[in-house]
């Protein structure tokens, strides 16, 4: 017998969509099949755990609105399930002159995007972080902090519950769509074969290459990028309460060099922004010649690369130099000093890129025939993960 619903990844996102689905459609057979021996061992298993509010992202767009809400009802999920969480707030700050007109764009936009956000002055933000010099500051009350892998592991256990079947090891090689038959689709895999009546695919850092499989055109390519992180050392934890970011450059798709501490207790330094030459690849020495031709190759690299080559280049400067990091990091905390912080494990953003040059800068879902592609879900996909799933259910219902 087919599976009514086959989704391929075993990300946060992917585990959303199967535990929405089994709640929409409770008679279904639901299958999630992941190439990995772990569920969210990619983007997932490697973010920085954080709760996002939602300030960042253009009003009205699914990332405004999914991260919104997901801020709720992911506070909701963890208090439910016993998942250790904590809605500590951030503190977004400008430490130049040139930063304030930006400082003050943000703000208006939390307030276009519902947030009870707060203008701080420097002293203000040093009652909340003392050790951060800075010229003003906004106040972000609902960002808080957990575990996504937690998270997800639980998200599993529920989907189980529900009668789902999830299928680790198994990576999908192949989709054949059937004319006859008892299946629209046949998905070939390095285990055996699964039919299935409809695909979702929520492979993340591979889902441009699985919608190909399927012969869907997404019209963009996923660019990996590396985030590498230090750690403040024990002894050093006190120079952060909770969480502290820079104005991020509006130009730029990532939120620049920042302090997060995380729910073990834990002070997380960066991350920057480097493009790695394996997909994969949280080391700086991971290469892999396909993914690397397939982003040298790609016009749209190089328009981004001719717009952003000095942002770029600061970025390459800071994953070679601790110097240059820490230099990153004194602009938000004078005092941090090279002694201070060690080295901590790299994550990778999909980040999808248009032919043009344009990044997709909103979560990207494509509608086929008995098919979805989510072919762009990075941060803050796992704030906004129980939203995605609960929107791609409802789309599943009316193309099914």
């Amino acid at each position: 017998m087919p599976y009514d619903f086959a989704i391929i990844g075993g990300g946060i996102v992917g585990l959303s969509t199967g535990l929405f689905l089994g709640q929409r459609f409770p008679n279904a057979k639901i299958i999630i099949l992941e190439k990995e021996s772990l569920l969210a061992y990619h983007q997932t298993g490697h973010n920085s755990g954080v709760i996002h509010s939602g300030i960042y992202y253009k009003p009205g767009s699914f990332k405004a609105t999914f991260t919104k809400s997901g801020n709720q009802s992911m506070v909701d999920f963890c208090q439910t399930q016993a998942i250790p969480y904590d809605v500590c707030g951030k503190v977004i700050v400008a430490t130049q002159q040139q930063e304030l007109p930006l400082l003050e764009n943000l703000y208006q936009r939390g307030l276009q995007n519902g947030l009870p956000v707060k203008k701080l002055s420097a002293a203000a933000v040093k009652e909340r972080e003392p050790h951060v010099r800075c010229l003003a500051g906004i106040l972000v009350p609902t960002a808080g902090i957990t575990n996504y892998q937690k998270v997800c592991q639980k998200y599993g256990e529920l989907i189980q519950a529900q009668g789902g079947e999830i299928f680790l090891n198994t990576q999908v090689t192949g989709i054949i769509r059937q004319a006859q038959g008892d299946a629209n689709f046949i998905l070939e895999t390095n285990q055996n074969p699964v039919a299935a009546n409809f695909v979702i695919n929520c492979a993340g850092l591979q889902s441009d290459r699985v919608a190909r499989l399927a012969g869907e055109n997404p019209d963009a390519k996923i660019v990996p990028f590396r985030g590498e992180y230090y750690e403040l050392k024990p002894e050093k934890r006190y120079l952060v309460k909770n969480l502290i970011y820079p104005v991020p450059n509006p130009d730029f798709p990532f939120l620049g060099v920042h302090f997060t501490r995380m729910i073990d207790g834990s002070i997380h330094a960066g991350p920057n922004a480097v493009l790695s030459l394996k997909r994969e690849g949280y080391q700086k020495t991971d290469f892999d010649w396909r993914d690397f031709s397939d982003v040298m190759t790609y016009p749209g690299f190089w328009t981004l690369a001719r717009q952003h080559w000095q942002e770029g280049l600061q970025e390459i400067i800071r994953s070679f130099s601790k110097a240059a990091f820490v230099h990153s990091l004194q602009q938000l905390m004078p005092e941090v000093t090279a002694d201070d912080i060690i080295p901590n494990p790299a994550g990778i953003r999909a980040q999808a890129l248009k032919k043009n040059g344009q990044l997709v800068e909103d979560f990207l879902i494509i509608e086929g025939e008995k098919m979805l592609q989510v072919c762009n879900a990075p941060s803050p996909a796992a704030t906004a993960s129980l939203e995605i799933g609960k929107a791609i259910a409802e789309k599943v219902a009316r193309l099914n």
